[in-house]
């Protein structure tokens, strides 16, 4: 999900103090489970309940602490992605949940086993870890919550040292909230992630980077924890041939600067037909001058996160000017202001293909834009590289646009829209290949935290007997299935 590793800088302090807090926290939550490993709906609804009035009893304290860890941030951003996104994927869990803890029937051969029935129960696997990053310190760190409490589990949640506002406000609603044998979070830096993604949980969720997520999974490897990795990648806006209106390029650039481009699932880069590159330029210029003309001075912008990771954008463009690749500033007299980390959205049309902003994940407000003579050659062009976390198709015609779908692999795609597949409670999110494995959010959610333990009731009248010796009942059992006729 981010450039800027999650586990990647340690705080001064040692972290040996957490380490220890962790193992005592983790083995507190282990007993816990043990006395309590089917925690009936009701349970489950009062935690949920709980978990609702959190966040919206401390919004506004949310929001302040997201501003402060981005030195800028619009409240309005905060309200809706950190705090009603939580409630409302919360909300469709405690609509649904009595529906997806009921047991699922499955079929059963009659004629070898008799009145025997099978189902699938859905039960807690335990004691869960989530290892959340810097760009939603809210949504992925309480919003994954919310599937694992819905599925029983108790919950260990470790947040990022990048916004330590963030992260200290979380661990204060958790312990005003939970037991702590329930909820709790682990507070440290490298040392602690280390010894946190060792940990033998029940499950693990990593948000991250796929190089921090390759060394998240082999420490979970040791102890055969399972894991859930939600990583990222260059995630394209591919506009076919007349695609270029002004509602898809408002879609595009939008998204782009929701949280100034610093989210897993934003547009990475722009596919767009040669002869509409210029409509397309135009139509962000005007854009921008109706929605945001002052972008980087105004509230609507988000500062980069850390000073590291503003050099780091401007870096790539300096590079790209270097290489005489053509930058576009949809801002009138924008400039970046190092004391917010604000900094103006632009374009950077045509870029050479080795270019850092073609090669790397860009987690700011800066847009690729690459032309194509063919629709196959974009195509191919997308199936070509990793699997991204979002693809976003934009076309007047739905076969056109199936088939890029068709063509394509990626977590999860939208049409003539960006990011909105990962923003709906209903349905799961997740990556493919590159950008991660496994999915929360929904059903997919409370299913991914929960073990299926499958469940075979023996009846009467059946023919078990043929899997024991001897095996001549066995052999004329399997004469008579594959006979012919």
């Amino acid at each position: 999900m981010s450039v800027l590793d999650n586990v990647a800088v340690a705080p001064a302090e040692d972290d040996a103090a957490g380490i220890a807090a962790l193992a005592a926290a983790f083995a507190a939550q282990r007993r816990a489970f043990a006395a309590d490993r089917a925690p009936p709906i009701g349970t489950r609804r009062e935690r949920l309940g709980a978990l609702i009035g959190m966040m919206t009893a401390n919004r506004v304290r949310i929001a302040a602490a997201v501003a402060d860890d981005f030195g800028a941030h619009p409240a309005p951003a905060s309200d809706l992605i950190e705090v009603l996104g939580v409630v409302g994927r919360a909300a469709h869990v405690l609509e649904h949940l009595d529906a997806w803890m009921q047991p699922s029937a499955r079929h059963i051969d009659p004629a070898l086993f008799g009145t025997a029935s099978a189902r699938v129960e859905y039960q807690p696997k335990g004691v869960i870890g989530n290892m959340v990053p810097w760009n939603f310190p809210f949504d992925l760190s309480v919003g994954p919550m919310v599937d694992m409490l819905a599925a029983g589990n108790r919950v260990i949640v470790k947040p990022s040292e990048y916004t330590p506002a963030c992260a200290a406000l979380l661990a204060e609603m958790v312990a005003a909230t939970f037991d702590a044998d329930l909820v709790t979070v682990a507070i440290g830096g490298l040392d602690l992630a280390r010894a946190f993604s060792a940990t033998p949980w029940d499950h693990l969720l990593y948000t991250g980077s796929p190089n921090v997520g390759r060394q998240v999974m082999a420490a979970a490897a040791a102890n055969l924890t399972p894991v859930t990795l939600e990583l990222g990648g260059k995630c394209p806006a591919l506009l076919t041939p007349g695609a270029v209106t002004p509602r898809n390029v408002e879609s595009v650039i939008g998204t782009k600067i929701i949280k100034s481009g610093q989210m897993c699932v934003s547009v990475d880069y722009a596919l767009v037909a040669r002869g509409e590159v210029e409509t397309f330029v135009e139509q962000a210029r005007a854009f921008m001058a109706r929605a945001a003309p002052d972008y980087s001075r105004s509230g609507e912008s988000t500062g980069m996160i850390s000073p590291r990771h503003l050099a780091r954008i401007e870096d790539m463009l300096g590079e790209a000017r270097d290489r005489q690749a053509r930058i576009v500033e949809l801002e009138d007299g924008g400039a970046v202001d190092p004391a917010t980390r604000r900094m103006p959205m632009s374009l950077v049309i045509d870029p050479p293909a080795d270019l850092r902003v073609m090669q790397e994940e860009i987690f700011g407000p800066v847009l690729p834009v690459v032309p194509y003579d063919d629709l196959d050659e974009a195509i191919a062009r997308i199936a070509a590289g990793e699997r991204p976390l979002g693809l976003y198709v934009f076309g007047g015609d739905p076969a056109v646009n199936a088939r890029v779908l068709a063509s394509t692999h990626s977590g999860g795609a939208a049409i003539n829209t960006c990011a909105v597949q990962s923003a709906l409670p209903s349905m799961g999110f997740g990556g493919s290949g590159m950008s991660g494995m496994g999915r929360h959010h929904g059903v997919e959610g409370f299913r991914e935290f929960s073990n299926a333990r499958g469940i075979v009731v023996r009846g009467d009248g059946d023919m078990i007997d043929a899997f024991y010796a001897p095996y001549a009942k066995a052999a004329a059992l399997v004469d008579a299935a594959l006979s012919p006729g």
